[in-house]
């Protein structure tokens, strides 16, 4: 069975500042974009069976730049939907809303076209995401380009844990893990990697 190998976009203005990005595009930073390319030789020479990236530009970016190619987007992999609290920061939501905790409270609904999602819907994104991925991971590496939130949750489902259990799992931007098996049990390999 291959590996599942997850990558974090680089650094963008709001990741730098914590501000809530799900579905705003914004472009890497200059960092992120130096983040993305130091991936490189990390992925150089390796074959994937397949390379999913994330419809955003940061996303894509990041793939191109880290020298992934053939890359397939994959509306599935988009960051949770953070509805009211996009491009709001944890610390302006506990202004009105002291004990909020994403893992476990989800986000109240925002503009037209986006609800908001909870913690289970972002599991049931990943749990479909996993099963689409099976045969892939049957002949070989697969690699994921995509955000933190939503890779925390890939993280957690693929290990068999409830969505909200990614809490656990802090991801930083431009970092790669990945996640093997170990007596044909899903274990994390490496986690937060950079050269």
């Amino acid at each position: 069975m291959g590996d599942l190998l997850l990558v974090r976009h680089g650094e963008t203005e709001w990741s730098l500042s914590g501000r809530h990005t799900g579905w705003t595009d914004l472009p890497l930073t200059e960092r992120g974009e130096e983040q993305a390319k130091s991936l490189a030789p990390l992925l150089s020479g390796r074959p994937f069976a397949r390379v999913l990236t994330s419809p955003l530009g940061r996303a894509v970016r990041t793939a191109e730049l880290a020298g992934l190619t053939g890359a397939e987007t994959e509306p599935d992999l988009r960051e949770w939907d953070y509805g009211g609290y996009e491009g709001v920061t944890t610390r302006a939501i506990h202004r009105g809303r002291p004990d909020w905790y994403l893992w476990t409270d989800g986000v109240p609904p925002g503009t037209e076209g986006h609800p908001g999602e909870s913690p289970h819907q972002v599991g049931a994104r990943a749990d479909r995401l996993l099963a689409a991925l099976a045969a892939a991971l049957d002949t070989g590496d697969v690699v994921l380009v995509a955000h933190g939130h939503f890779l925390r949750v890939v993280t957690a489902r693929r290990l068999g844990l409830p969505p909200a259990t990614g809490r656990l799992f802090q991801l930083a931007t431009g970092t790669l893990s990945r996640l093997s098996t170990e007596h044909g049990r899903p274990v994390i390999a490496e986690w937060n990697t950079r050269p």
